[in-house]
């Protein structure tokens, strides 16, 4: 079997344990929005965006730096233990800070009940402990175990969901039994906090699930390896940092700008450019540990060089399906009509979470030649660019300013990483092609979208014809592939 093949076949059921979750947690969106009013459903986003920016900042970019050091190092016990061991010193710390001052920290950080933060303290904690143990299975290629607790993980959270966001109101009104200490904590609880609460029980769970193999590692600390792990991770950190910054800040400035219920409006739209998000995070997980153990072959540099290009022509693909079906996704996602009002910033993230992954693609080189600072410097221009277009053109254009912001942003990040690696490690990217087929879906997804909204024929032709045009262009290569 050859090189791309087999990254195919890990990457697809990696891409299982990162698509279904996110996939179920999609479908959850419309029991959200549902059940909660917009300004409730900005509440549950500003829970989730200061989860997002503790996990990147309290895991130090260790992750990456696992796989990289875990790739060249003999001793690879020291690595594992070393890292697993940092973390979960600096978890406790991070867990006894915020639990000694969560009134203060819930009202500095604009938390509607400190409940939410120390829920939130909770989860973030358990989350971190396992980063070392998911890391390992997926750099010694065990994908059905990753697979196994990831799916566990969410299947938990969607049932806890299902249970006090559907059920239980559903069983008082058709007096069906239930336990008292249920219904009196259901009348007293403001129903977003039982999203924070399934949150806690899956993560709580998949821990215990994880404890076994945790348990295996033997604890052995390295000062040495530490600090070159962390030289290497800490701008892998800052730059998950801006990333986040670009992701998640747009919904802040909207909250605080032009009120929580446009906010609310734009997250559960934004939810629909999750599906390039999907994809992206599928390829990142079966990608990024086959870079490093890639990187010692004569041959790696054309091996990238493919993936690139069958990265972008997945993701065009990908693009122009959720364009073409939008109306279709949100009836299904999003529920109540309230929320449609944001549509028209989809195709601009989706075009914006495709530049990302290109860029995901493209950082092969600051990776492999361990010079991650410039790594950060691009995030930190990228989050630049994000705040300074969203605080300029928010009170002009409302959150249409924040989509935009989101897709300049990730362009500029692709076009100055691509122009540094073809200094620092050049690879043979085939740029042409990449450009092509961006521009191809683009140009087909806004003229569906702004011509031909839910005329679904002329549209599913357009899909039809992207593939038959990719077919002809790719016809070597797929001969190649399917004959390996």
């Amino acid at each position: 079997m050859s090189t791309l093949k087999t990254f195919l076949k890990d990457t697809f059921i990696y891409g299982i344990a990162a698509v279904l979750p996110r996939a179920i947690n999609i479908l959850l969106t419309k029991l959200h929005t549902n059940t909660l009013v917009s300004t409730k459903y900005a509440e549950n986003t500003w829970y989730f965006v200061f989860a997002a920016y503790f996990i990147a900042f309290l895991t130090f970019g260790m992750e990456t730096a696992f796989f990289r050091f875990f790739s060249k190092e003999k001793e690879k016990g020291k690595i594992i233990s070393t890292s697993f061991i940092t973390l979960l010193c600096t978890t406790l710390l991070f867990l006894g800070f915020l639990f000694v001052f969560n009134q203060t920290l819930a009202t500095m950080l604009g938390f509607a009940n400190p409940l939410h933060l120390k829920i939130l303290t909770l989860v973030t904690s358990l989350d971190l402990l396992v980063v070392i143990p998911y890391a390992y299975l997926r750099v010694t290629n065990q994908p059905i175990k990753f697979a196994f607790y990831k799916i566990s993980n969410i299947i938990i959270y969607a049932f806890v969901n299902v249970f006090f966001l559907w059920f239980v109101p559903y069983a008082i009104k058709n007096n069906i039994y239930l336990p008292e200490i249920i219904t009196k904590s259901y009348a007293q609880t403001p129903t977003v906090v039982y999203i924070f609460i399934a949150n806690l029980i899956a993560s709580l769970i998949t821990f215990l699930m994880l404890l076994p193999s945790i348990l295996k590692f033997k604890l052995e600390f390295d000062t040495m390896i530490l600090k070159k792990m962390l030289t290497y991770g800490w701008p892998i950190m800052v730059g998950s940092l801006a990333y986040i910054t670009n992701e998640n800040l747009d919904k802040l400035l909207l909250g605080t700008m032009i009120g929580k219920e446009d906010m609310g409006i734009y997250a559960a739209c934004y939810k629909l450019g999750v599906f390039m998000t999907l994809y992206i995070m599928a390829f990142r997980l079966g990608a990024e540990p086959f870079f490093f153990n890639q990187a010692h072959k004569k041959n790696a540099k054309e091996i990238y060089a493919k993936i690139l290009t069958w990265f972008t022509i997945v993701g065009a693909l990908f693009m122009l399906l959720v364009v073409v079906y939008i109306n279709l996704f949100a009836s299904i996602l999003l529920g109540k009509p309230e929320y449609y009002k944001a549509l028209s910033i989809v195709p601009i993230i989706l075009l914006a979470n495709l530049f990302l992954g290109i860029y995901n693609n493209l950082s092969v080189w600051y990776k492999l030649t361990d010079k991650t600072k410039y790594g950060m410097y691009i995030s930190i221009f990228g989050a630049l660019i994000t705040i300074s277009f969203n605080l300029i053109f928010i009170p002009i254009i409302g959150f249409l300013a924040s989509a935009w912001a989101t897709f300049f942003a990730y362009g500029a990040m692709t076009v100055i990483s691509y122009f540094y690696g073809k200094k620092y490690y050049n690879v043979p990217y085939k740029m042409g092609k990449v450009i092509l087929y961006v521009v191809l879906s683009t140009a087909l997804s806004f003229t569906s979208y702004y011509y031909f909204n839910k005329n679904y024929l002329i549209s599913t032709l357009f899909i039809f014809l992207f593939i038959a045009f990719v077919i002809v262009n790719e016809k070597k290569e797929l001969k190649s592939i399917l004959k390996s």
